[in-house]
C-alpha cells in the first residue's frame, strides 16, 4: 500500500494527461490494498500496533508527496525553473504550502487520541455521539458545509481525479487559446487556501466537540 502510494505522486511528475491517469490507477491500487490488508492481518492473526503504524506511514507519505507532486507539476518541464523563476515559484511554494496543511489536518485527529491517552483519557469511541459538536456556531457551520464538502478532497484517490480533471482542462485551453499547465496551476493555487480553510474548521470543530473532555 505504501509503494502503490509513492507512485501515485511519481506518476504526477510526468507531464501530461497520461501522468494523471497512470496516477489515478495507482490511487484506486493503494485503495483497494488499504481496504484488505487490515481485514488480511485479521484473518491471519497478525494485526497490532505495527501494522497500524505503517498505515499512517502509507497514508502521511503517500498524501503529503502528492501535494508536493501537484506543485511540481504545475511548473512544467523543469528548465522553466531557470527559465522563468518568477513565474514558476509561487506554484511549487502552493504545492509545498498545500502538503503541510495536508499532513496537518490529519495530524489533527491524531492529535485528539495522543492528547486523551497523556490525559489518562479513554479510547475515543468511534461514534458519532463521541464527535458530536456541542450547541452554538461552530455546530452550525459544519452543518452549512455539509452542502460544500471540499474538506474531503485532500486524500489521495481525490487529489489524483482532480489531477486528472485539471490535465483534461489544460488539454482543452491549449487547443482554445495556448495556455499552457491553465489546469495544472488553477488547481494548486485554489487548493492551497481552501485547505488553510479546511484545517481553521478542523480545528474549531475538534475545540467545539467532546472529543477532548
Amino acid at each position: 500500500m505504501i509503494l502503490a502510494g509513492w507512485c501515485i505522486a511519481a506518476s504526477l511528475l510526468i507531464p501530461g494527461i497520461w501522468g494523471a491517469v497512470l496516477a489515478v490507477f495507482f490511487s484506486q491500487v493503494q485503495m483497494y490494498i488499504d481496504c484488505c490488508d487490515g481485514e488480511v492481518a485479521r484473518w491471519r492473526g497478525t494485526s497490532g500496533a505495527k501494522g497500524v503504524f505503517l498505515d499512517k506511514v502509507g497514508h502521511y507519505t503517500t498524501e503529503g508527496l502528492v501535494a508536493v507532486a501537484l506543485g511540481v507539476r504545475a511548473v512544467g518541464e523543469w528548465n522553466n525553473l531557470g527559465d522563468d523563476p518568477a513565474g514558476t515559484y509561487p506554484y511549487l511554494l502552493a504545492g509545498t504550502v498545500l502538503a503541510g496543511l495536508v499532513l496537518l489536518n490529519k495530524a489533527l485527529n491524531d492529535m485528539v487520541h495522543v492528547s486523551r491517552a497523556f490525559n489518562g483519557l479513554d479510547k475515543l469511541a468511534d461514534s458519532q455521539a463521541a464527535t458530536a459538536l456541542n450547541p452554538g456556531l461552530i455546530a452550525k457551520l459544519k452543518r452549512a458545509a455539509r452542502f460544500v464538502p471540499f474538506h474531503r478532497i485532500y486524500h489521495s484517490v481525490e487529489m489524483s481525479l482532480l489531477a486528472l480533471a485539471s490535465s483534461i482542462a489544460t488539454v482543452i485551453a491549449t487547443s482554445v487559446d495556448g495556455a499552457p499547465l491553465f489546469g495544472e496551476r488553477w488547481l494548486v493555487l485554489a487548493l492551497a487556501p481552501l485547505c488553510l480553510l479546511s484545517v481553521i474548521g478542523h480545528f474549531m470543530s475538534i475545540m467545539a466537540s467532546r472529543r477532548l473532555s
